[in-house]
């Protein structure tokens, strides 16, 4: 099933369901998608669409793709690599990712990612039931600015990821019973309609069990945890010359299965 979030015209949000392909017209849901929903026959078509959830936390998994490790000449990690971002830098489909110009950046790139979203508490879950606590699945952006993840965050990626808007996630979650295998989808990311990312989640490094064993070892992960599970071969620091977001482009984020992503850039 596809859970969006949509905020209606009296400013009320509520949980629905897309009904066609374009997510246009949309069903209003009752309940909520951790304790269950269920249709009203309430049909909306004018709404603005948000993130699908409100993360209780954003955990991020860096150099989980064999081919990203490469372009970035990094070995291949033995552990998962974890940072995190801000749950405030949480951006809507369709709003504006922006350029920092207060701590100002001038290497803002692009990382498309499928994000994981805990919808059963776990704590030191193991390989064989990691996706029992799954929901399900969304697609994230994961833009980061590499001058201050690189040169001026002392040493740690946080700041550089964290900044607000730096995590687009959308257009809708797709519960888990639809996605039996997360580790065989395609993912692309297009800027202005050219393809600069396309690979597959089988190109993972560690798989989506194998991040929620290590991440909930010896830690709870509560309900509404989203986890980025990195991103692929292709980013715009990895290019020749380096590609940087700029104002005026657009990013599109497809995951096979999950819906696109899009966002504009200011």
């Amino acid at each position: 099933m596809k859970i969006a979030r949509v905020r209606l015209g009296d400013g009320e949000i509520h949980y629905a369901r897309p009904m066609n392909e374009q997510g246009s017209c949309m069903e209003i849901l009752s309940g909520d998608p951790f304790e269950g929903v269920r249709g009203t026959g309430l049909l909306v078509t004018c709404f603005t669409l948000l993130a699908p959830m409100v993360p209780a936390a954003i955990l991020c998994i860096g150099l989980n793709y064999r081919k990203h490790a490469e372009e970035m000449n990094a070995k291949i990690p033995r552990f998962p690599i974890l940072f995190f971002k801000n749950p405030s830098a949480l951006l809507d489909p369709g709003s504006s990712i922006s350029i920092p110009r207060h701590h100002v950046s001038t290497q803002v790139d692009y990382e498309g990612e499928l994000a994981i979203v805990i919808g059963k508490s776990c704590r030191n879950a193991t390989r064989e039931n990691a996706l029992d606590h799954v929901l399900g699945y969304t697609v994230a952006n994961d833009v980061s600015a590499r001058d201050w993840q690189k040169d001026w965050g002392g040493s740690q990626w946080c700041r550089g990821k964290s900044f607000d808007t730096f995590a687009p996630m959308g257009p809708w979650l797709v519960t888990s019973d639809e996605i039996p295998d997360p580790n065989r989808l395609r993912i692309t990311t297009r800027v202005n309609g050219e393809i600069l990312q396309d690979s597959n989640t089988a190109d993972m490094i560690f798989d989506v069990s194998a991040l929620i064993e290590f991440l909930s070892g010896d830690t709870t992960l509560p309900v509404g945890t989203i986890i980025l599970s990195g991103t692929p071969s292709g980013v715009g620091v990895g290019r020749t010359p380096p590609r940087w977001l700029q104002r005026g482009d657009r990013v599109e984020i497809e995951i096979e299965n999950v819906g696109i992503l899009s966002n504009p850039v200011k």
